[in-house]
């Protein structure tokens, strides 16, 4: 394996073995060897589940690789595999450093032993020295911060308390490849964004392998992703793409047969946006660009989209944007079938797939309703005021569907139907900029 490379899957296969009935796996157990000895063919008292099929791929130095997929797709089957706690029943597996996982809830953990002695198993099995952890066992503690819990048994831990101990140990063996396999989904707000900052500094000098449901996080951490469905990959490449074939498969799931959600090719990827006086000169250039025709996406074929504009209503003739003026957003749609409650809306993204704003218009059918006939076309106006934003590229998602907040179907979905480019901002800190009125420094006697 090249030295770049931290993490090598080839042809990985696991299966097992599933018997009906708990005599099944006695008489399997026994009766082959008989069979065998009579020289009568092979029998089998059980059917063999494949939990992941011929799958291979690297992931290189320094790189932050993410893996989606539903529940049973075969994720963390493939995270044991890579850290030792599973064979394979096929294929091969190399590793290029010291890996540190935290896996499903409490793995690693004994439920009679205190936090602080499980601290010393877990470290131990990771490959410190008992002298490294009592180097260490303070800021292991500090960052769990889970008080005197720390010396009452595990098992009368609450979920999040188990995930915070267990991430403060990986955060602390100086591991060269980091596994997080959903665990952090049950930590609260603020133990989360302590672990995305460990995680984000991570990244600078290790490798990370990030498992998660939520698809804007892998978006945000990671460069490459692969996609996993019944132990197969369905997809592998930029974490955007993936991402993106991802939601298409998850809503077409949600709609089922009857819905045909059919992908529109992505022939381009690009964006535009302007400038602002204020207080601070943010110094903003915005272009904005129709990509309605060349954007990825789907459609069902039942409505469409026609078209998208911005507008800014401050200065009707301008062609450039300037961040904190009011906008107009359009978006225009044609409906091929009846469609009984139509909505229209739109999402604000940056170029890591990121969800900015955004807006629909179920606050307005909600007290008006409006249903459209077949061959109507029909249309949506947003005002607001637009942010500023750091320099970069960013798209406009925009889609039709007929339904309501929690049982919708999208019928035509187009991930950059307006392209938007910022240039010579300003912008320093966060995703989005604000005019600020004044900013001052002033010395004050006590």
């Amino acid at each position: 394996m090249c030295s770049d490379v931290a993490i090598k899957v080839s042809g990985l296969s696991k299966s097992y073995q599933i018997y009906s009935r708990p005599e099944d796996r006695l008489a399997q157990f026994i009766i082959p060897k008989i069979r065998g000895a009579l020289s009568l063919p092979p029998k089998n008292y059980f059917h063999e589940f494949c939990a992941l099929d011929d799958v291979s791929f690297e992931v290189r130095r320094g790189e932050a690789f993410g893996i989606v997929g539903r529940n049973g797709s075969g994720k963390s089957t493939l995270l044991q595999l890579i850290c030792g706690t599973l064979n394979p029943t096929a294929g091969v597996i190399q590793t290029n450093g010291r890996v540190a996982a935290l896996l499903e809830l409490g793995s690693g953990f004994n439920p009679e032993f205190t936090g602080r002695e499980n601290v010393y198993l877990n470290a131990t099995v990771l490959g410190l020295k008992n002298s490294e952890i009592n180097a260490r066992f303070s800021e292991i503690e500090k960052f769990a911060d889970i008080g005197e819990f720390i010396d009452q048994p595990v098992k009368t831990y609450s979920s999040g308390m188990f995930v915070r101990l267990a991430f403060a140990v990986i955060a602390h063996v100086d591991a060269d490849i980091l596994v997080v396999d959903e665990a952090l989904s049950v930590g609260d707000a603020i133990f989360t964004q302590k672990c995305m900052r460990f995680i984000r500094k991570f990244r600078e000098r290790g490798t990370l392998l990030f498992v998660s449901h939520d698809t804007g996080a892998v978006q945000n951490i990671c460069d490459k992703a692969l996609w996993l469905s019944q132990g197969s990959i369905q997809a592998a490449g930029s974490s955007k793409e993936v991402c993106e074939h991802y939601l298409r498969y998850t809503l077409q799931e949600i709609q089922g047969a009857s819905i045909v959600l059919n992908e529109i090719e992505n022939i381009s990827n690009e964006a535009e946006a302007n400038n602002l006086d204020s207080v601070v000169d943010y110094g903003s250039q915005v272009e904005v660009r129709n990509n309605i025709l060349e954007s990825g996406g789907w459609k069902t074929g039942a409505a469409e989209l026609i078209d998208i504009s911005m507008n800014s209503l401050d200065n009707p003739d301008a062609s450039i944007f300037e961040g904190g003026e009011h906008v107009q957003l359009t978006i225009n749609a044609k409906a091929n079938d009846p469609i009984n409650n139509p909505i229209l809306g739109f999402l604000f993204k940056d170029r890591l797939g990121q969800d900015l704003f955004g807006e629909n218009t179920l606050p307005y059918t909600e007290i008006k309703p409006v249903s459209i006939d077949a061959g109507v076309c029909f249309r949506a106006v947003f005002r607001f005021q637009l942010p500023m934003l750091p320099n970069g590229e960013y798209a406009i998602m925009a889609s039709v569907a007929d339904g309501d907040l929690y049982n919708n179907i999208q019928h035509h979905w187009l991930h950059r139907a307006l392209v938007v480019r910022v240039s010579s901002s300003l912008v320093r800190w966060g995703l989005v900029g604000i005019p600020f009125q004044k900013v001052s420094l002033e010395l004050v006697n006590e």
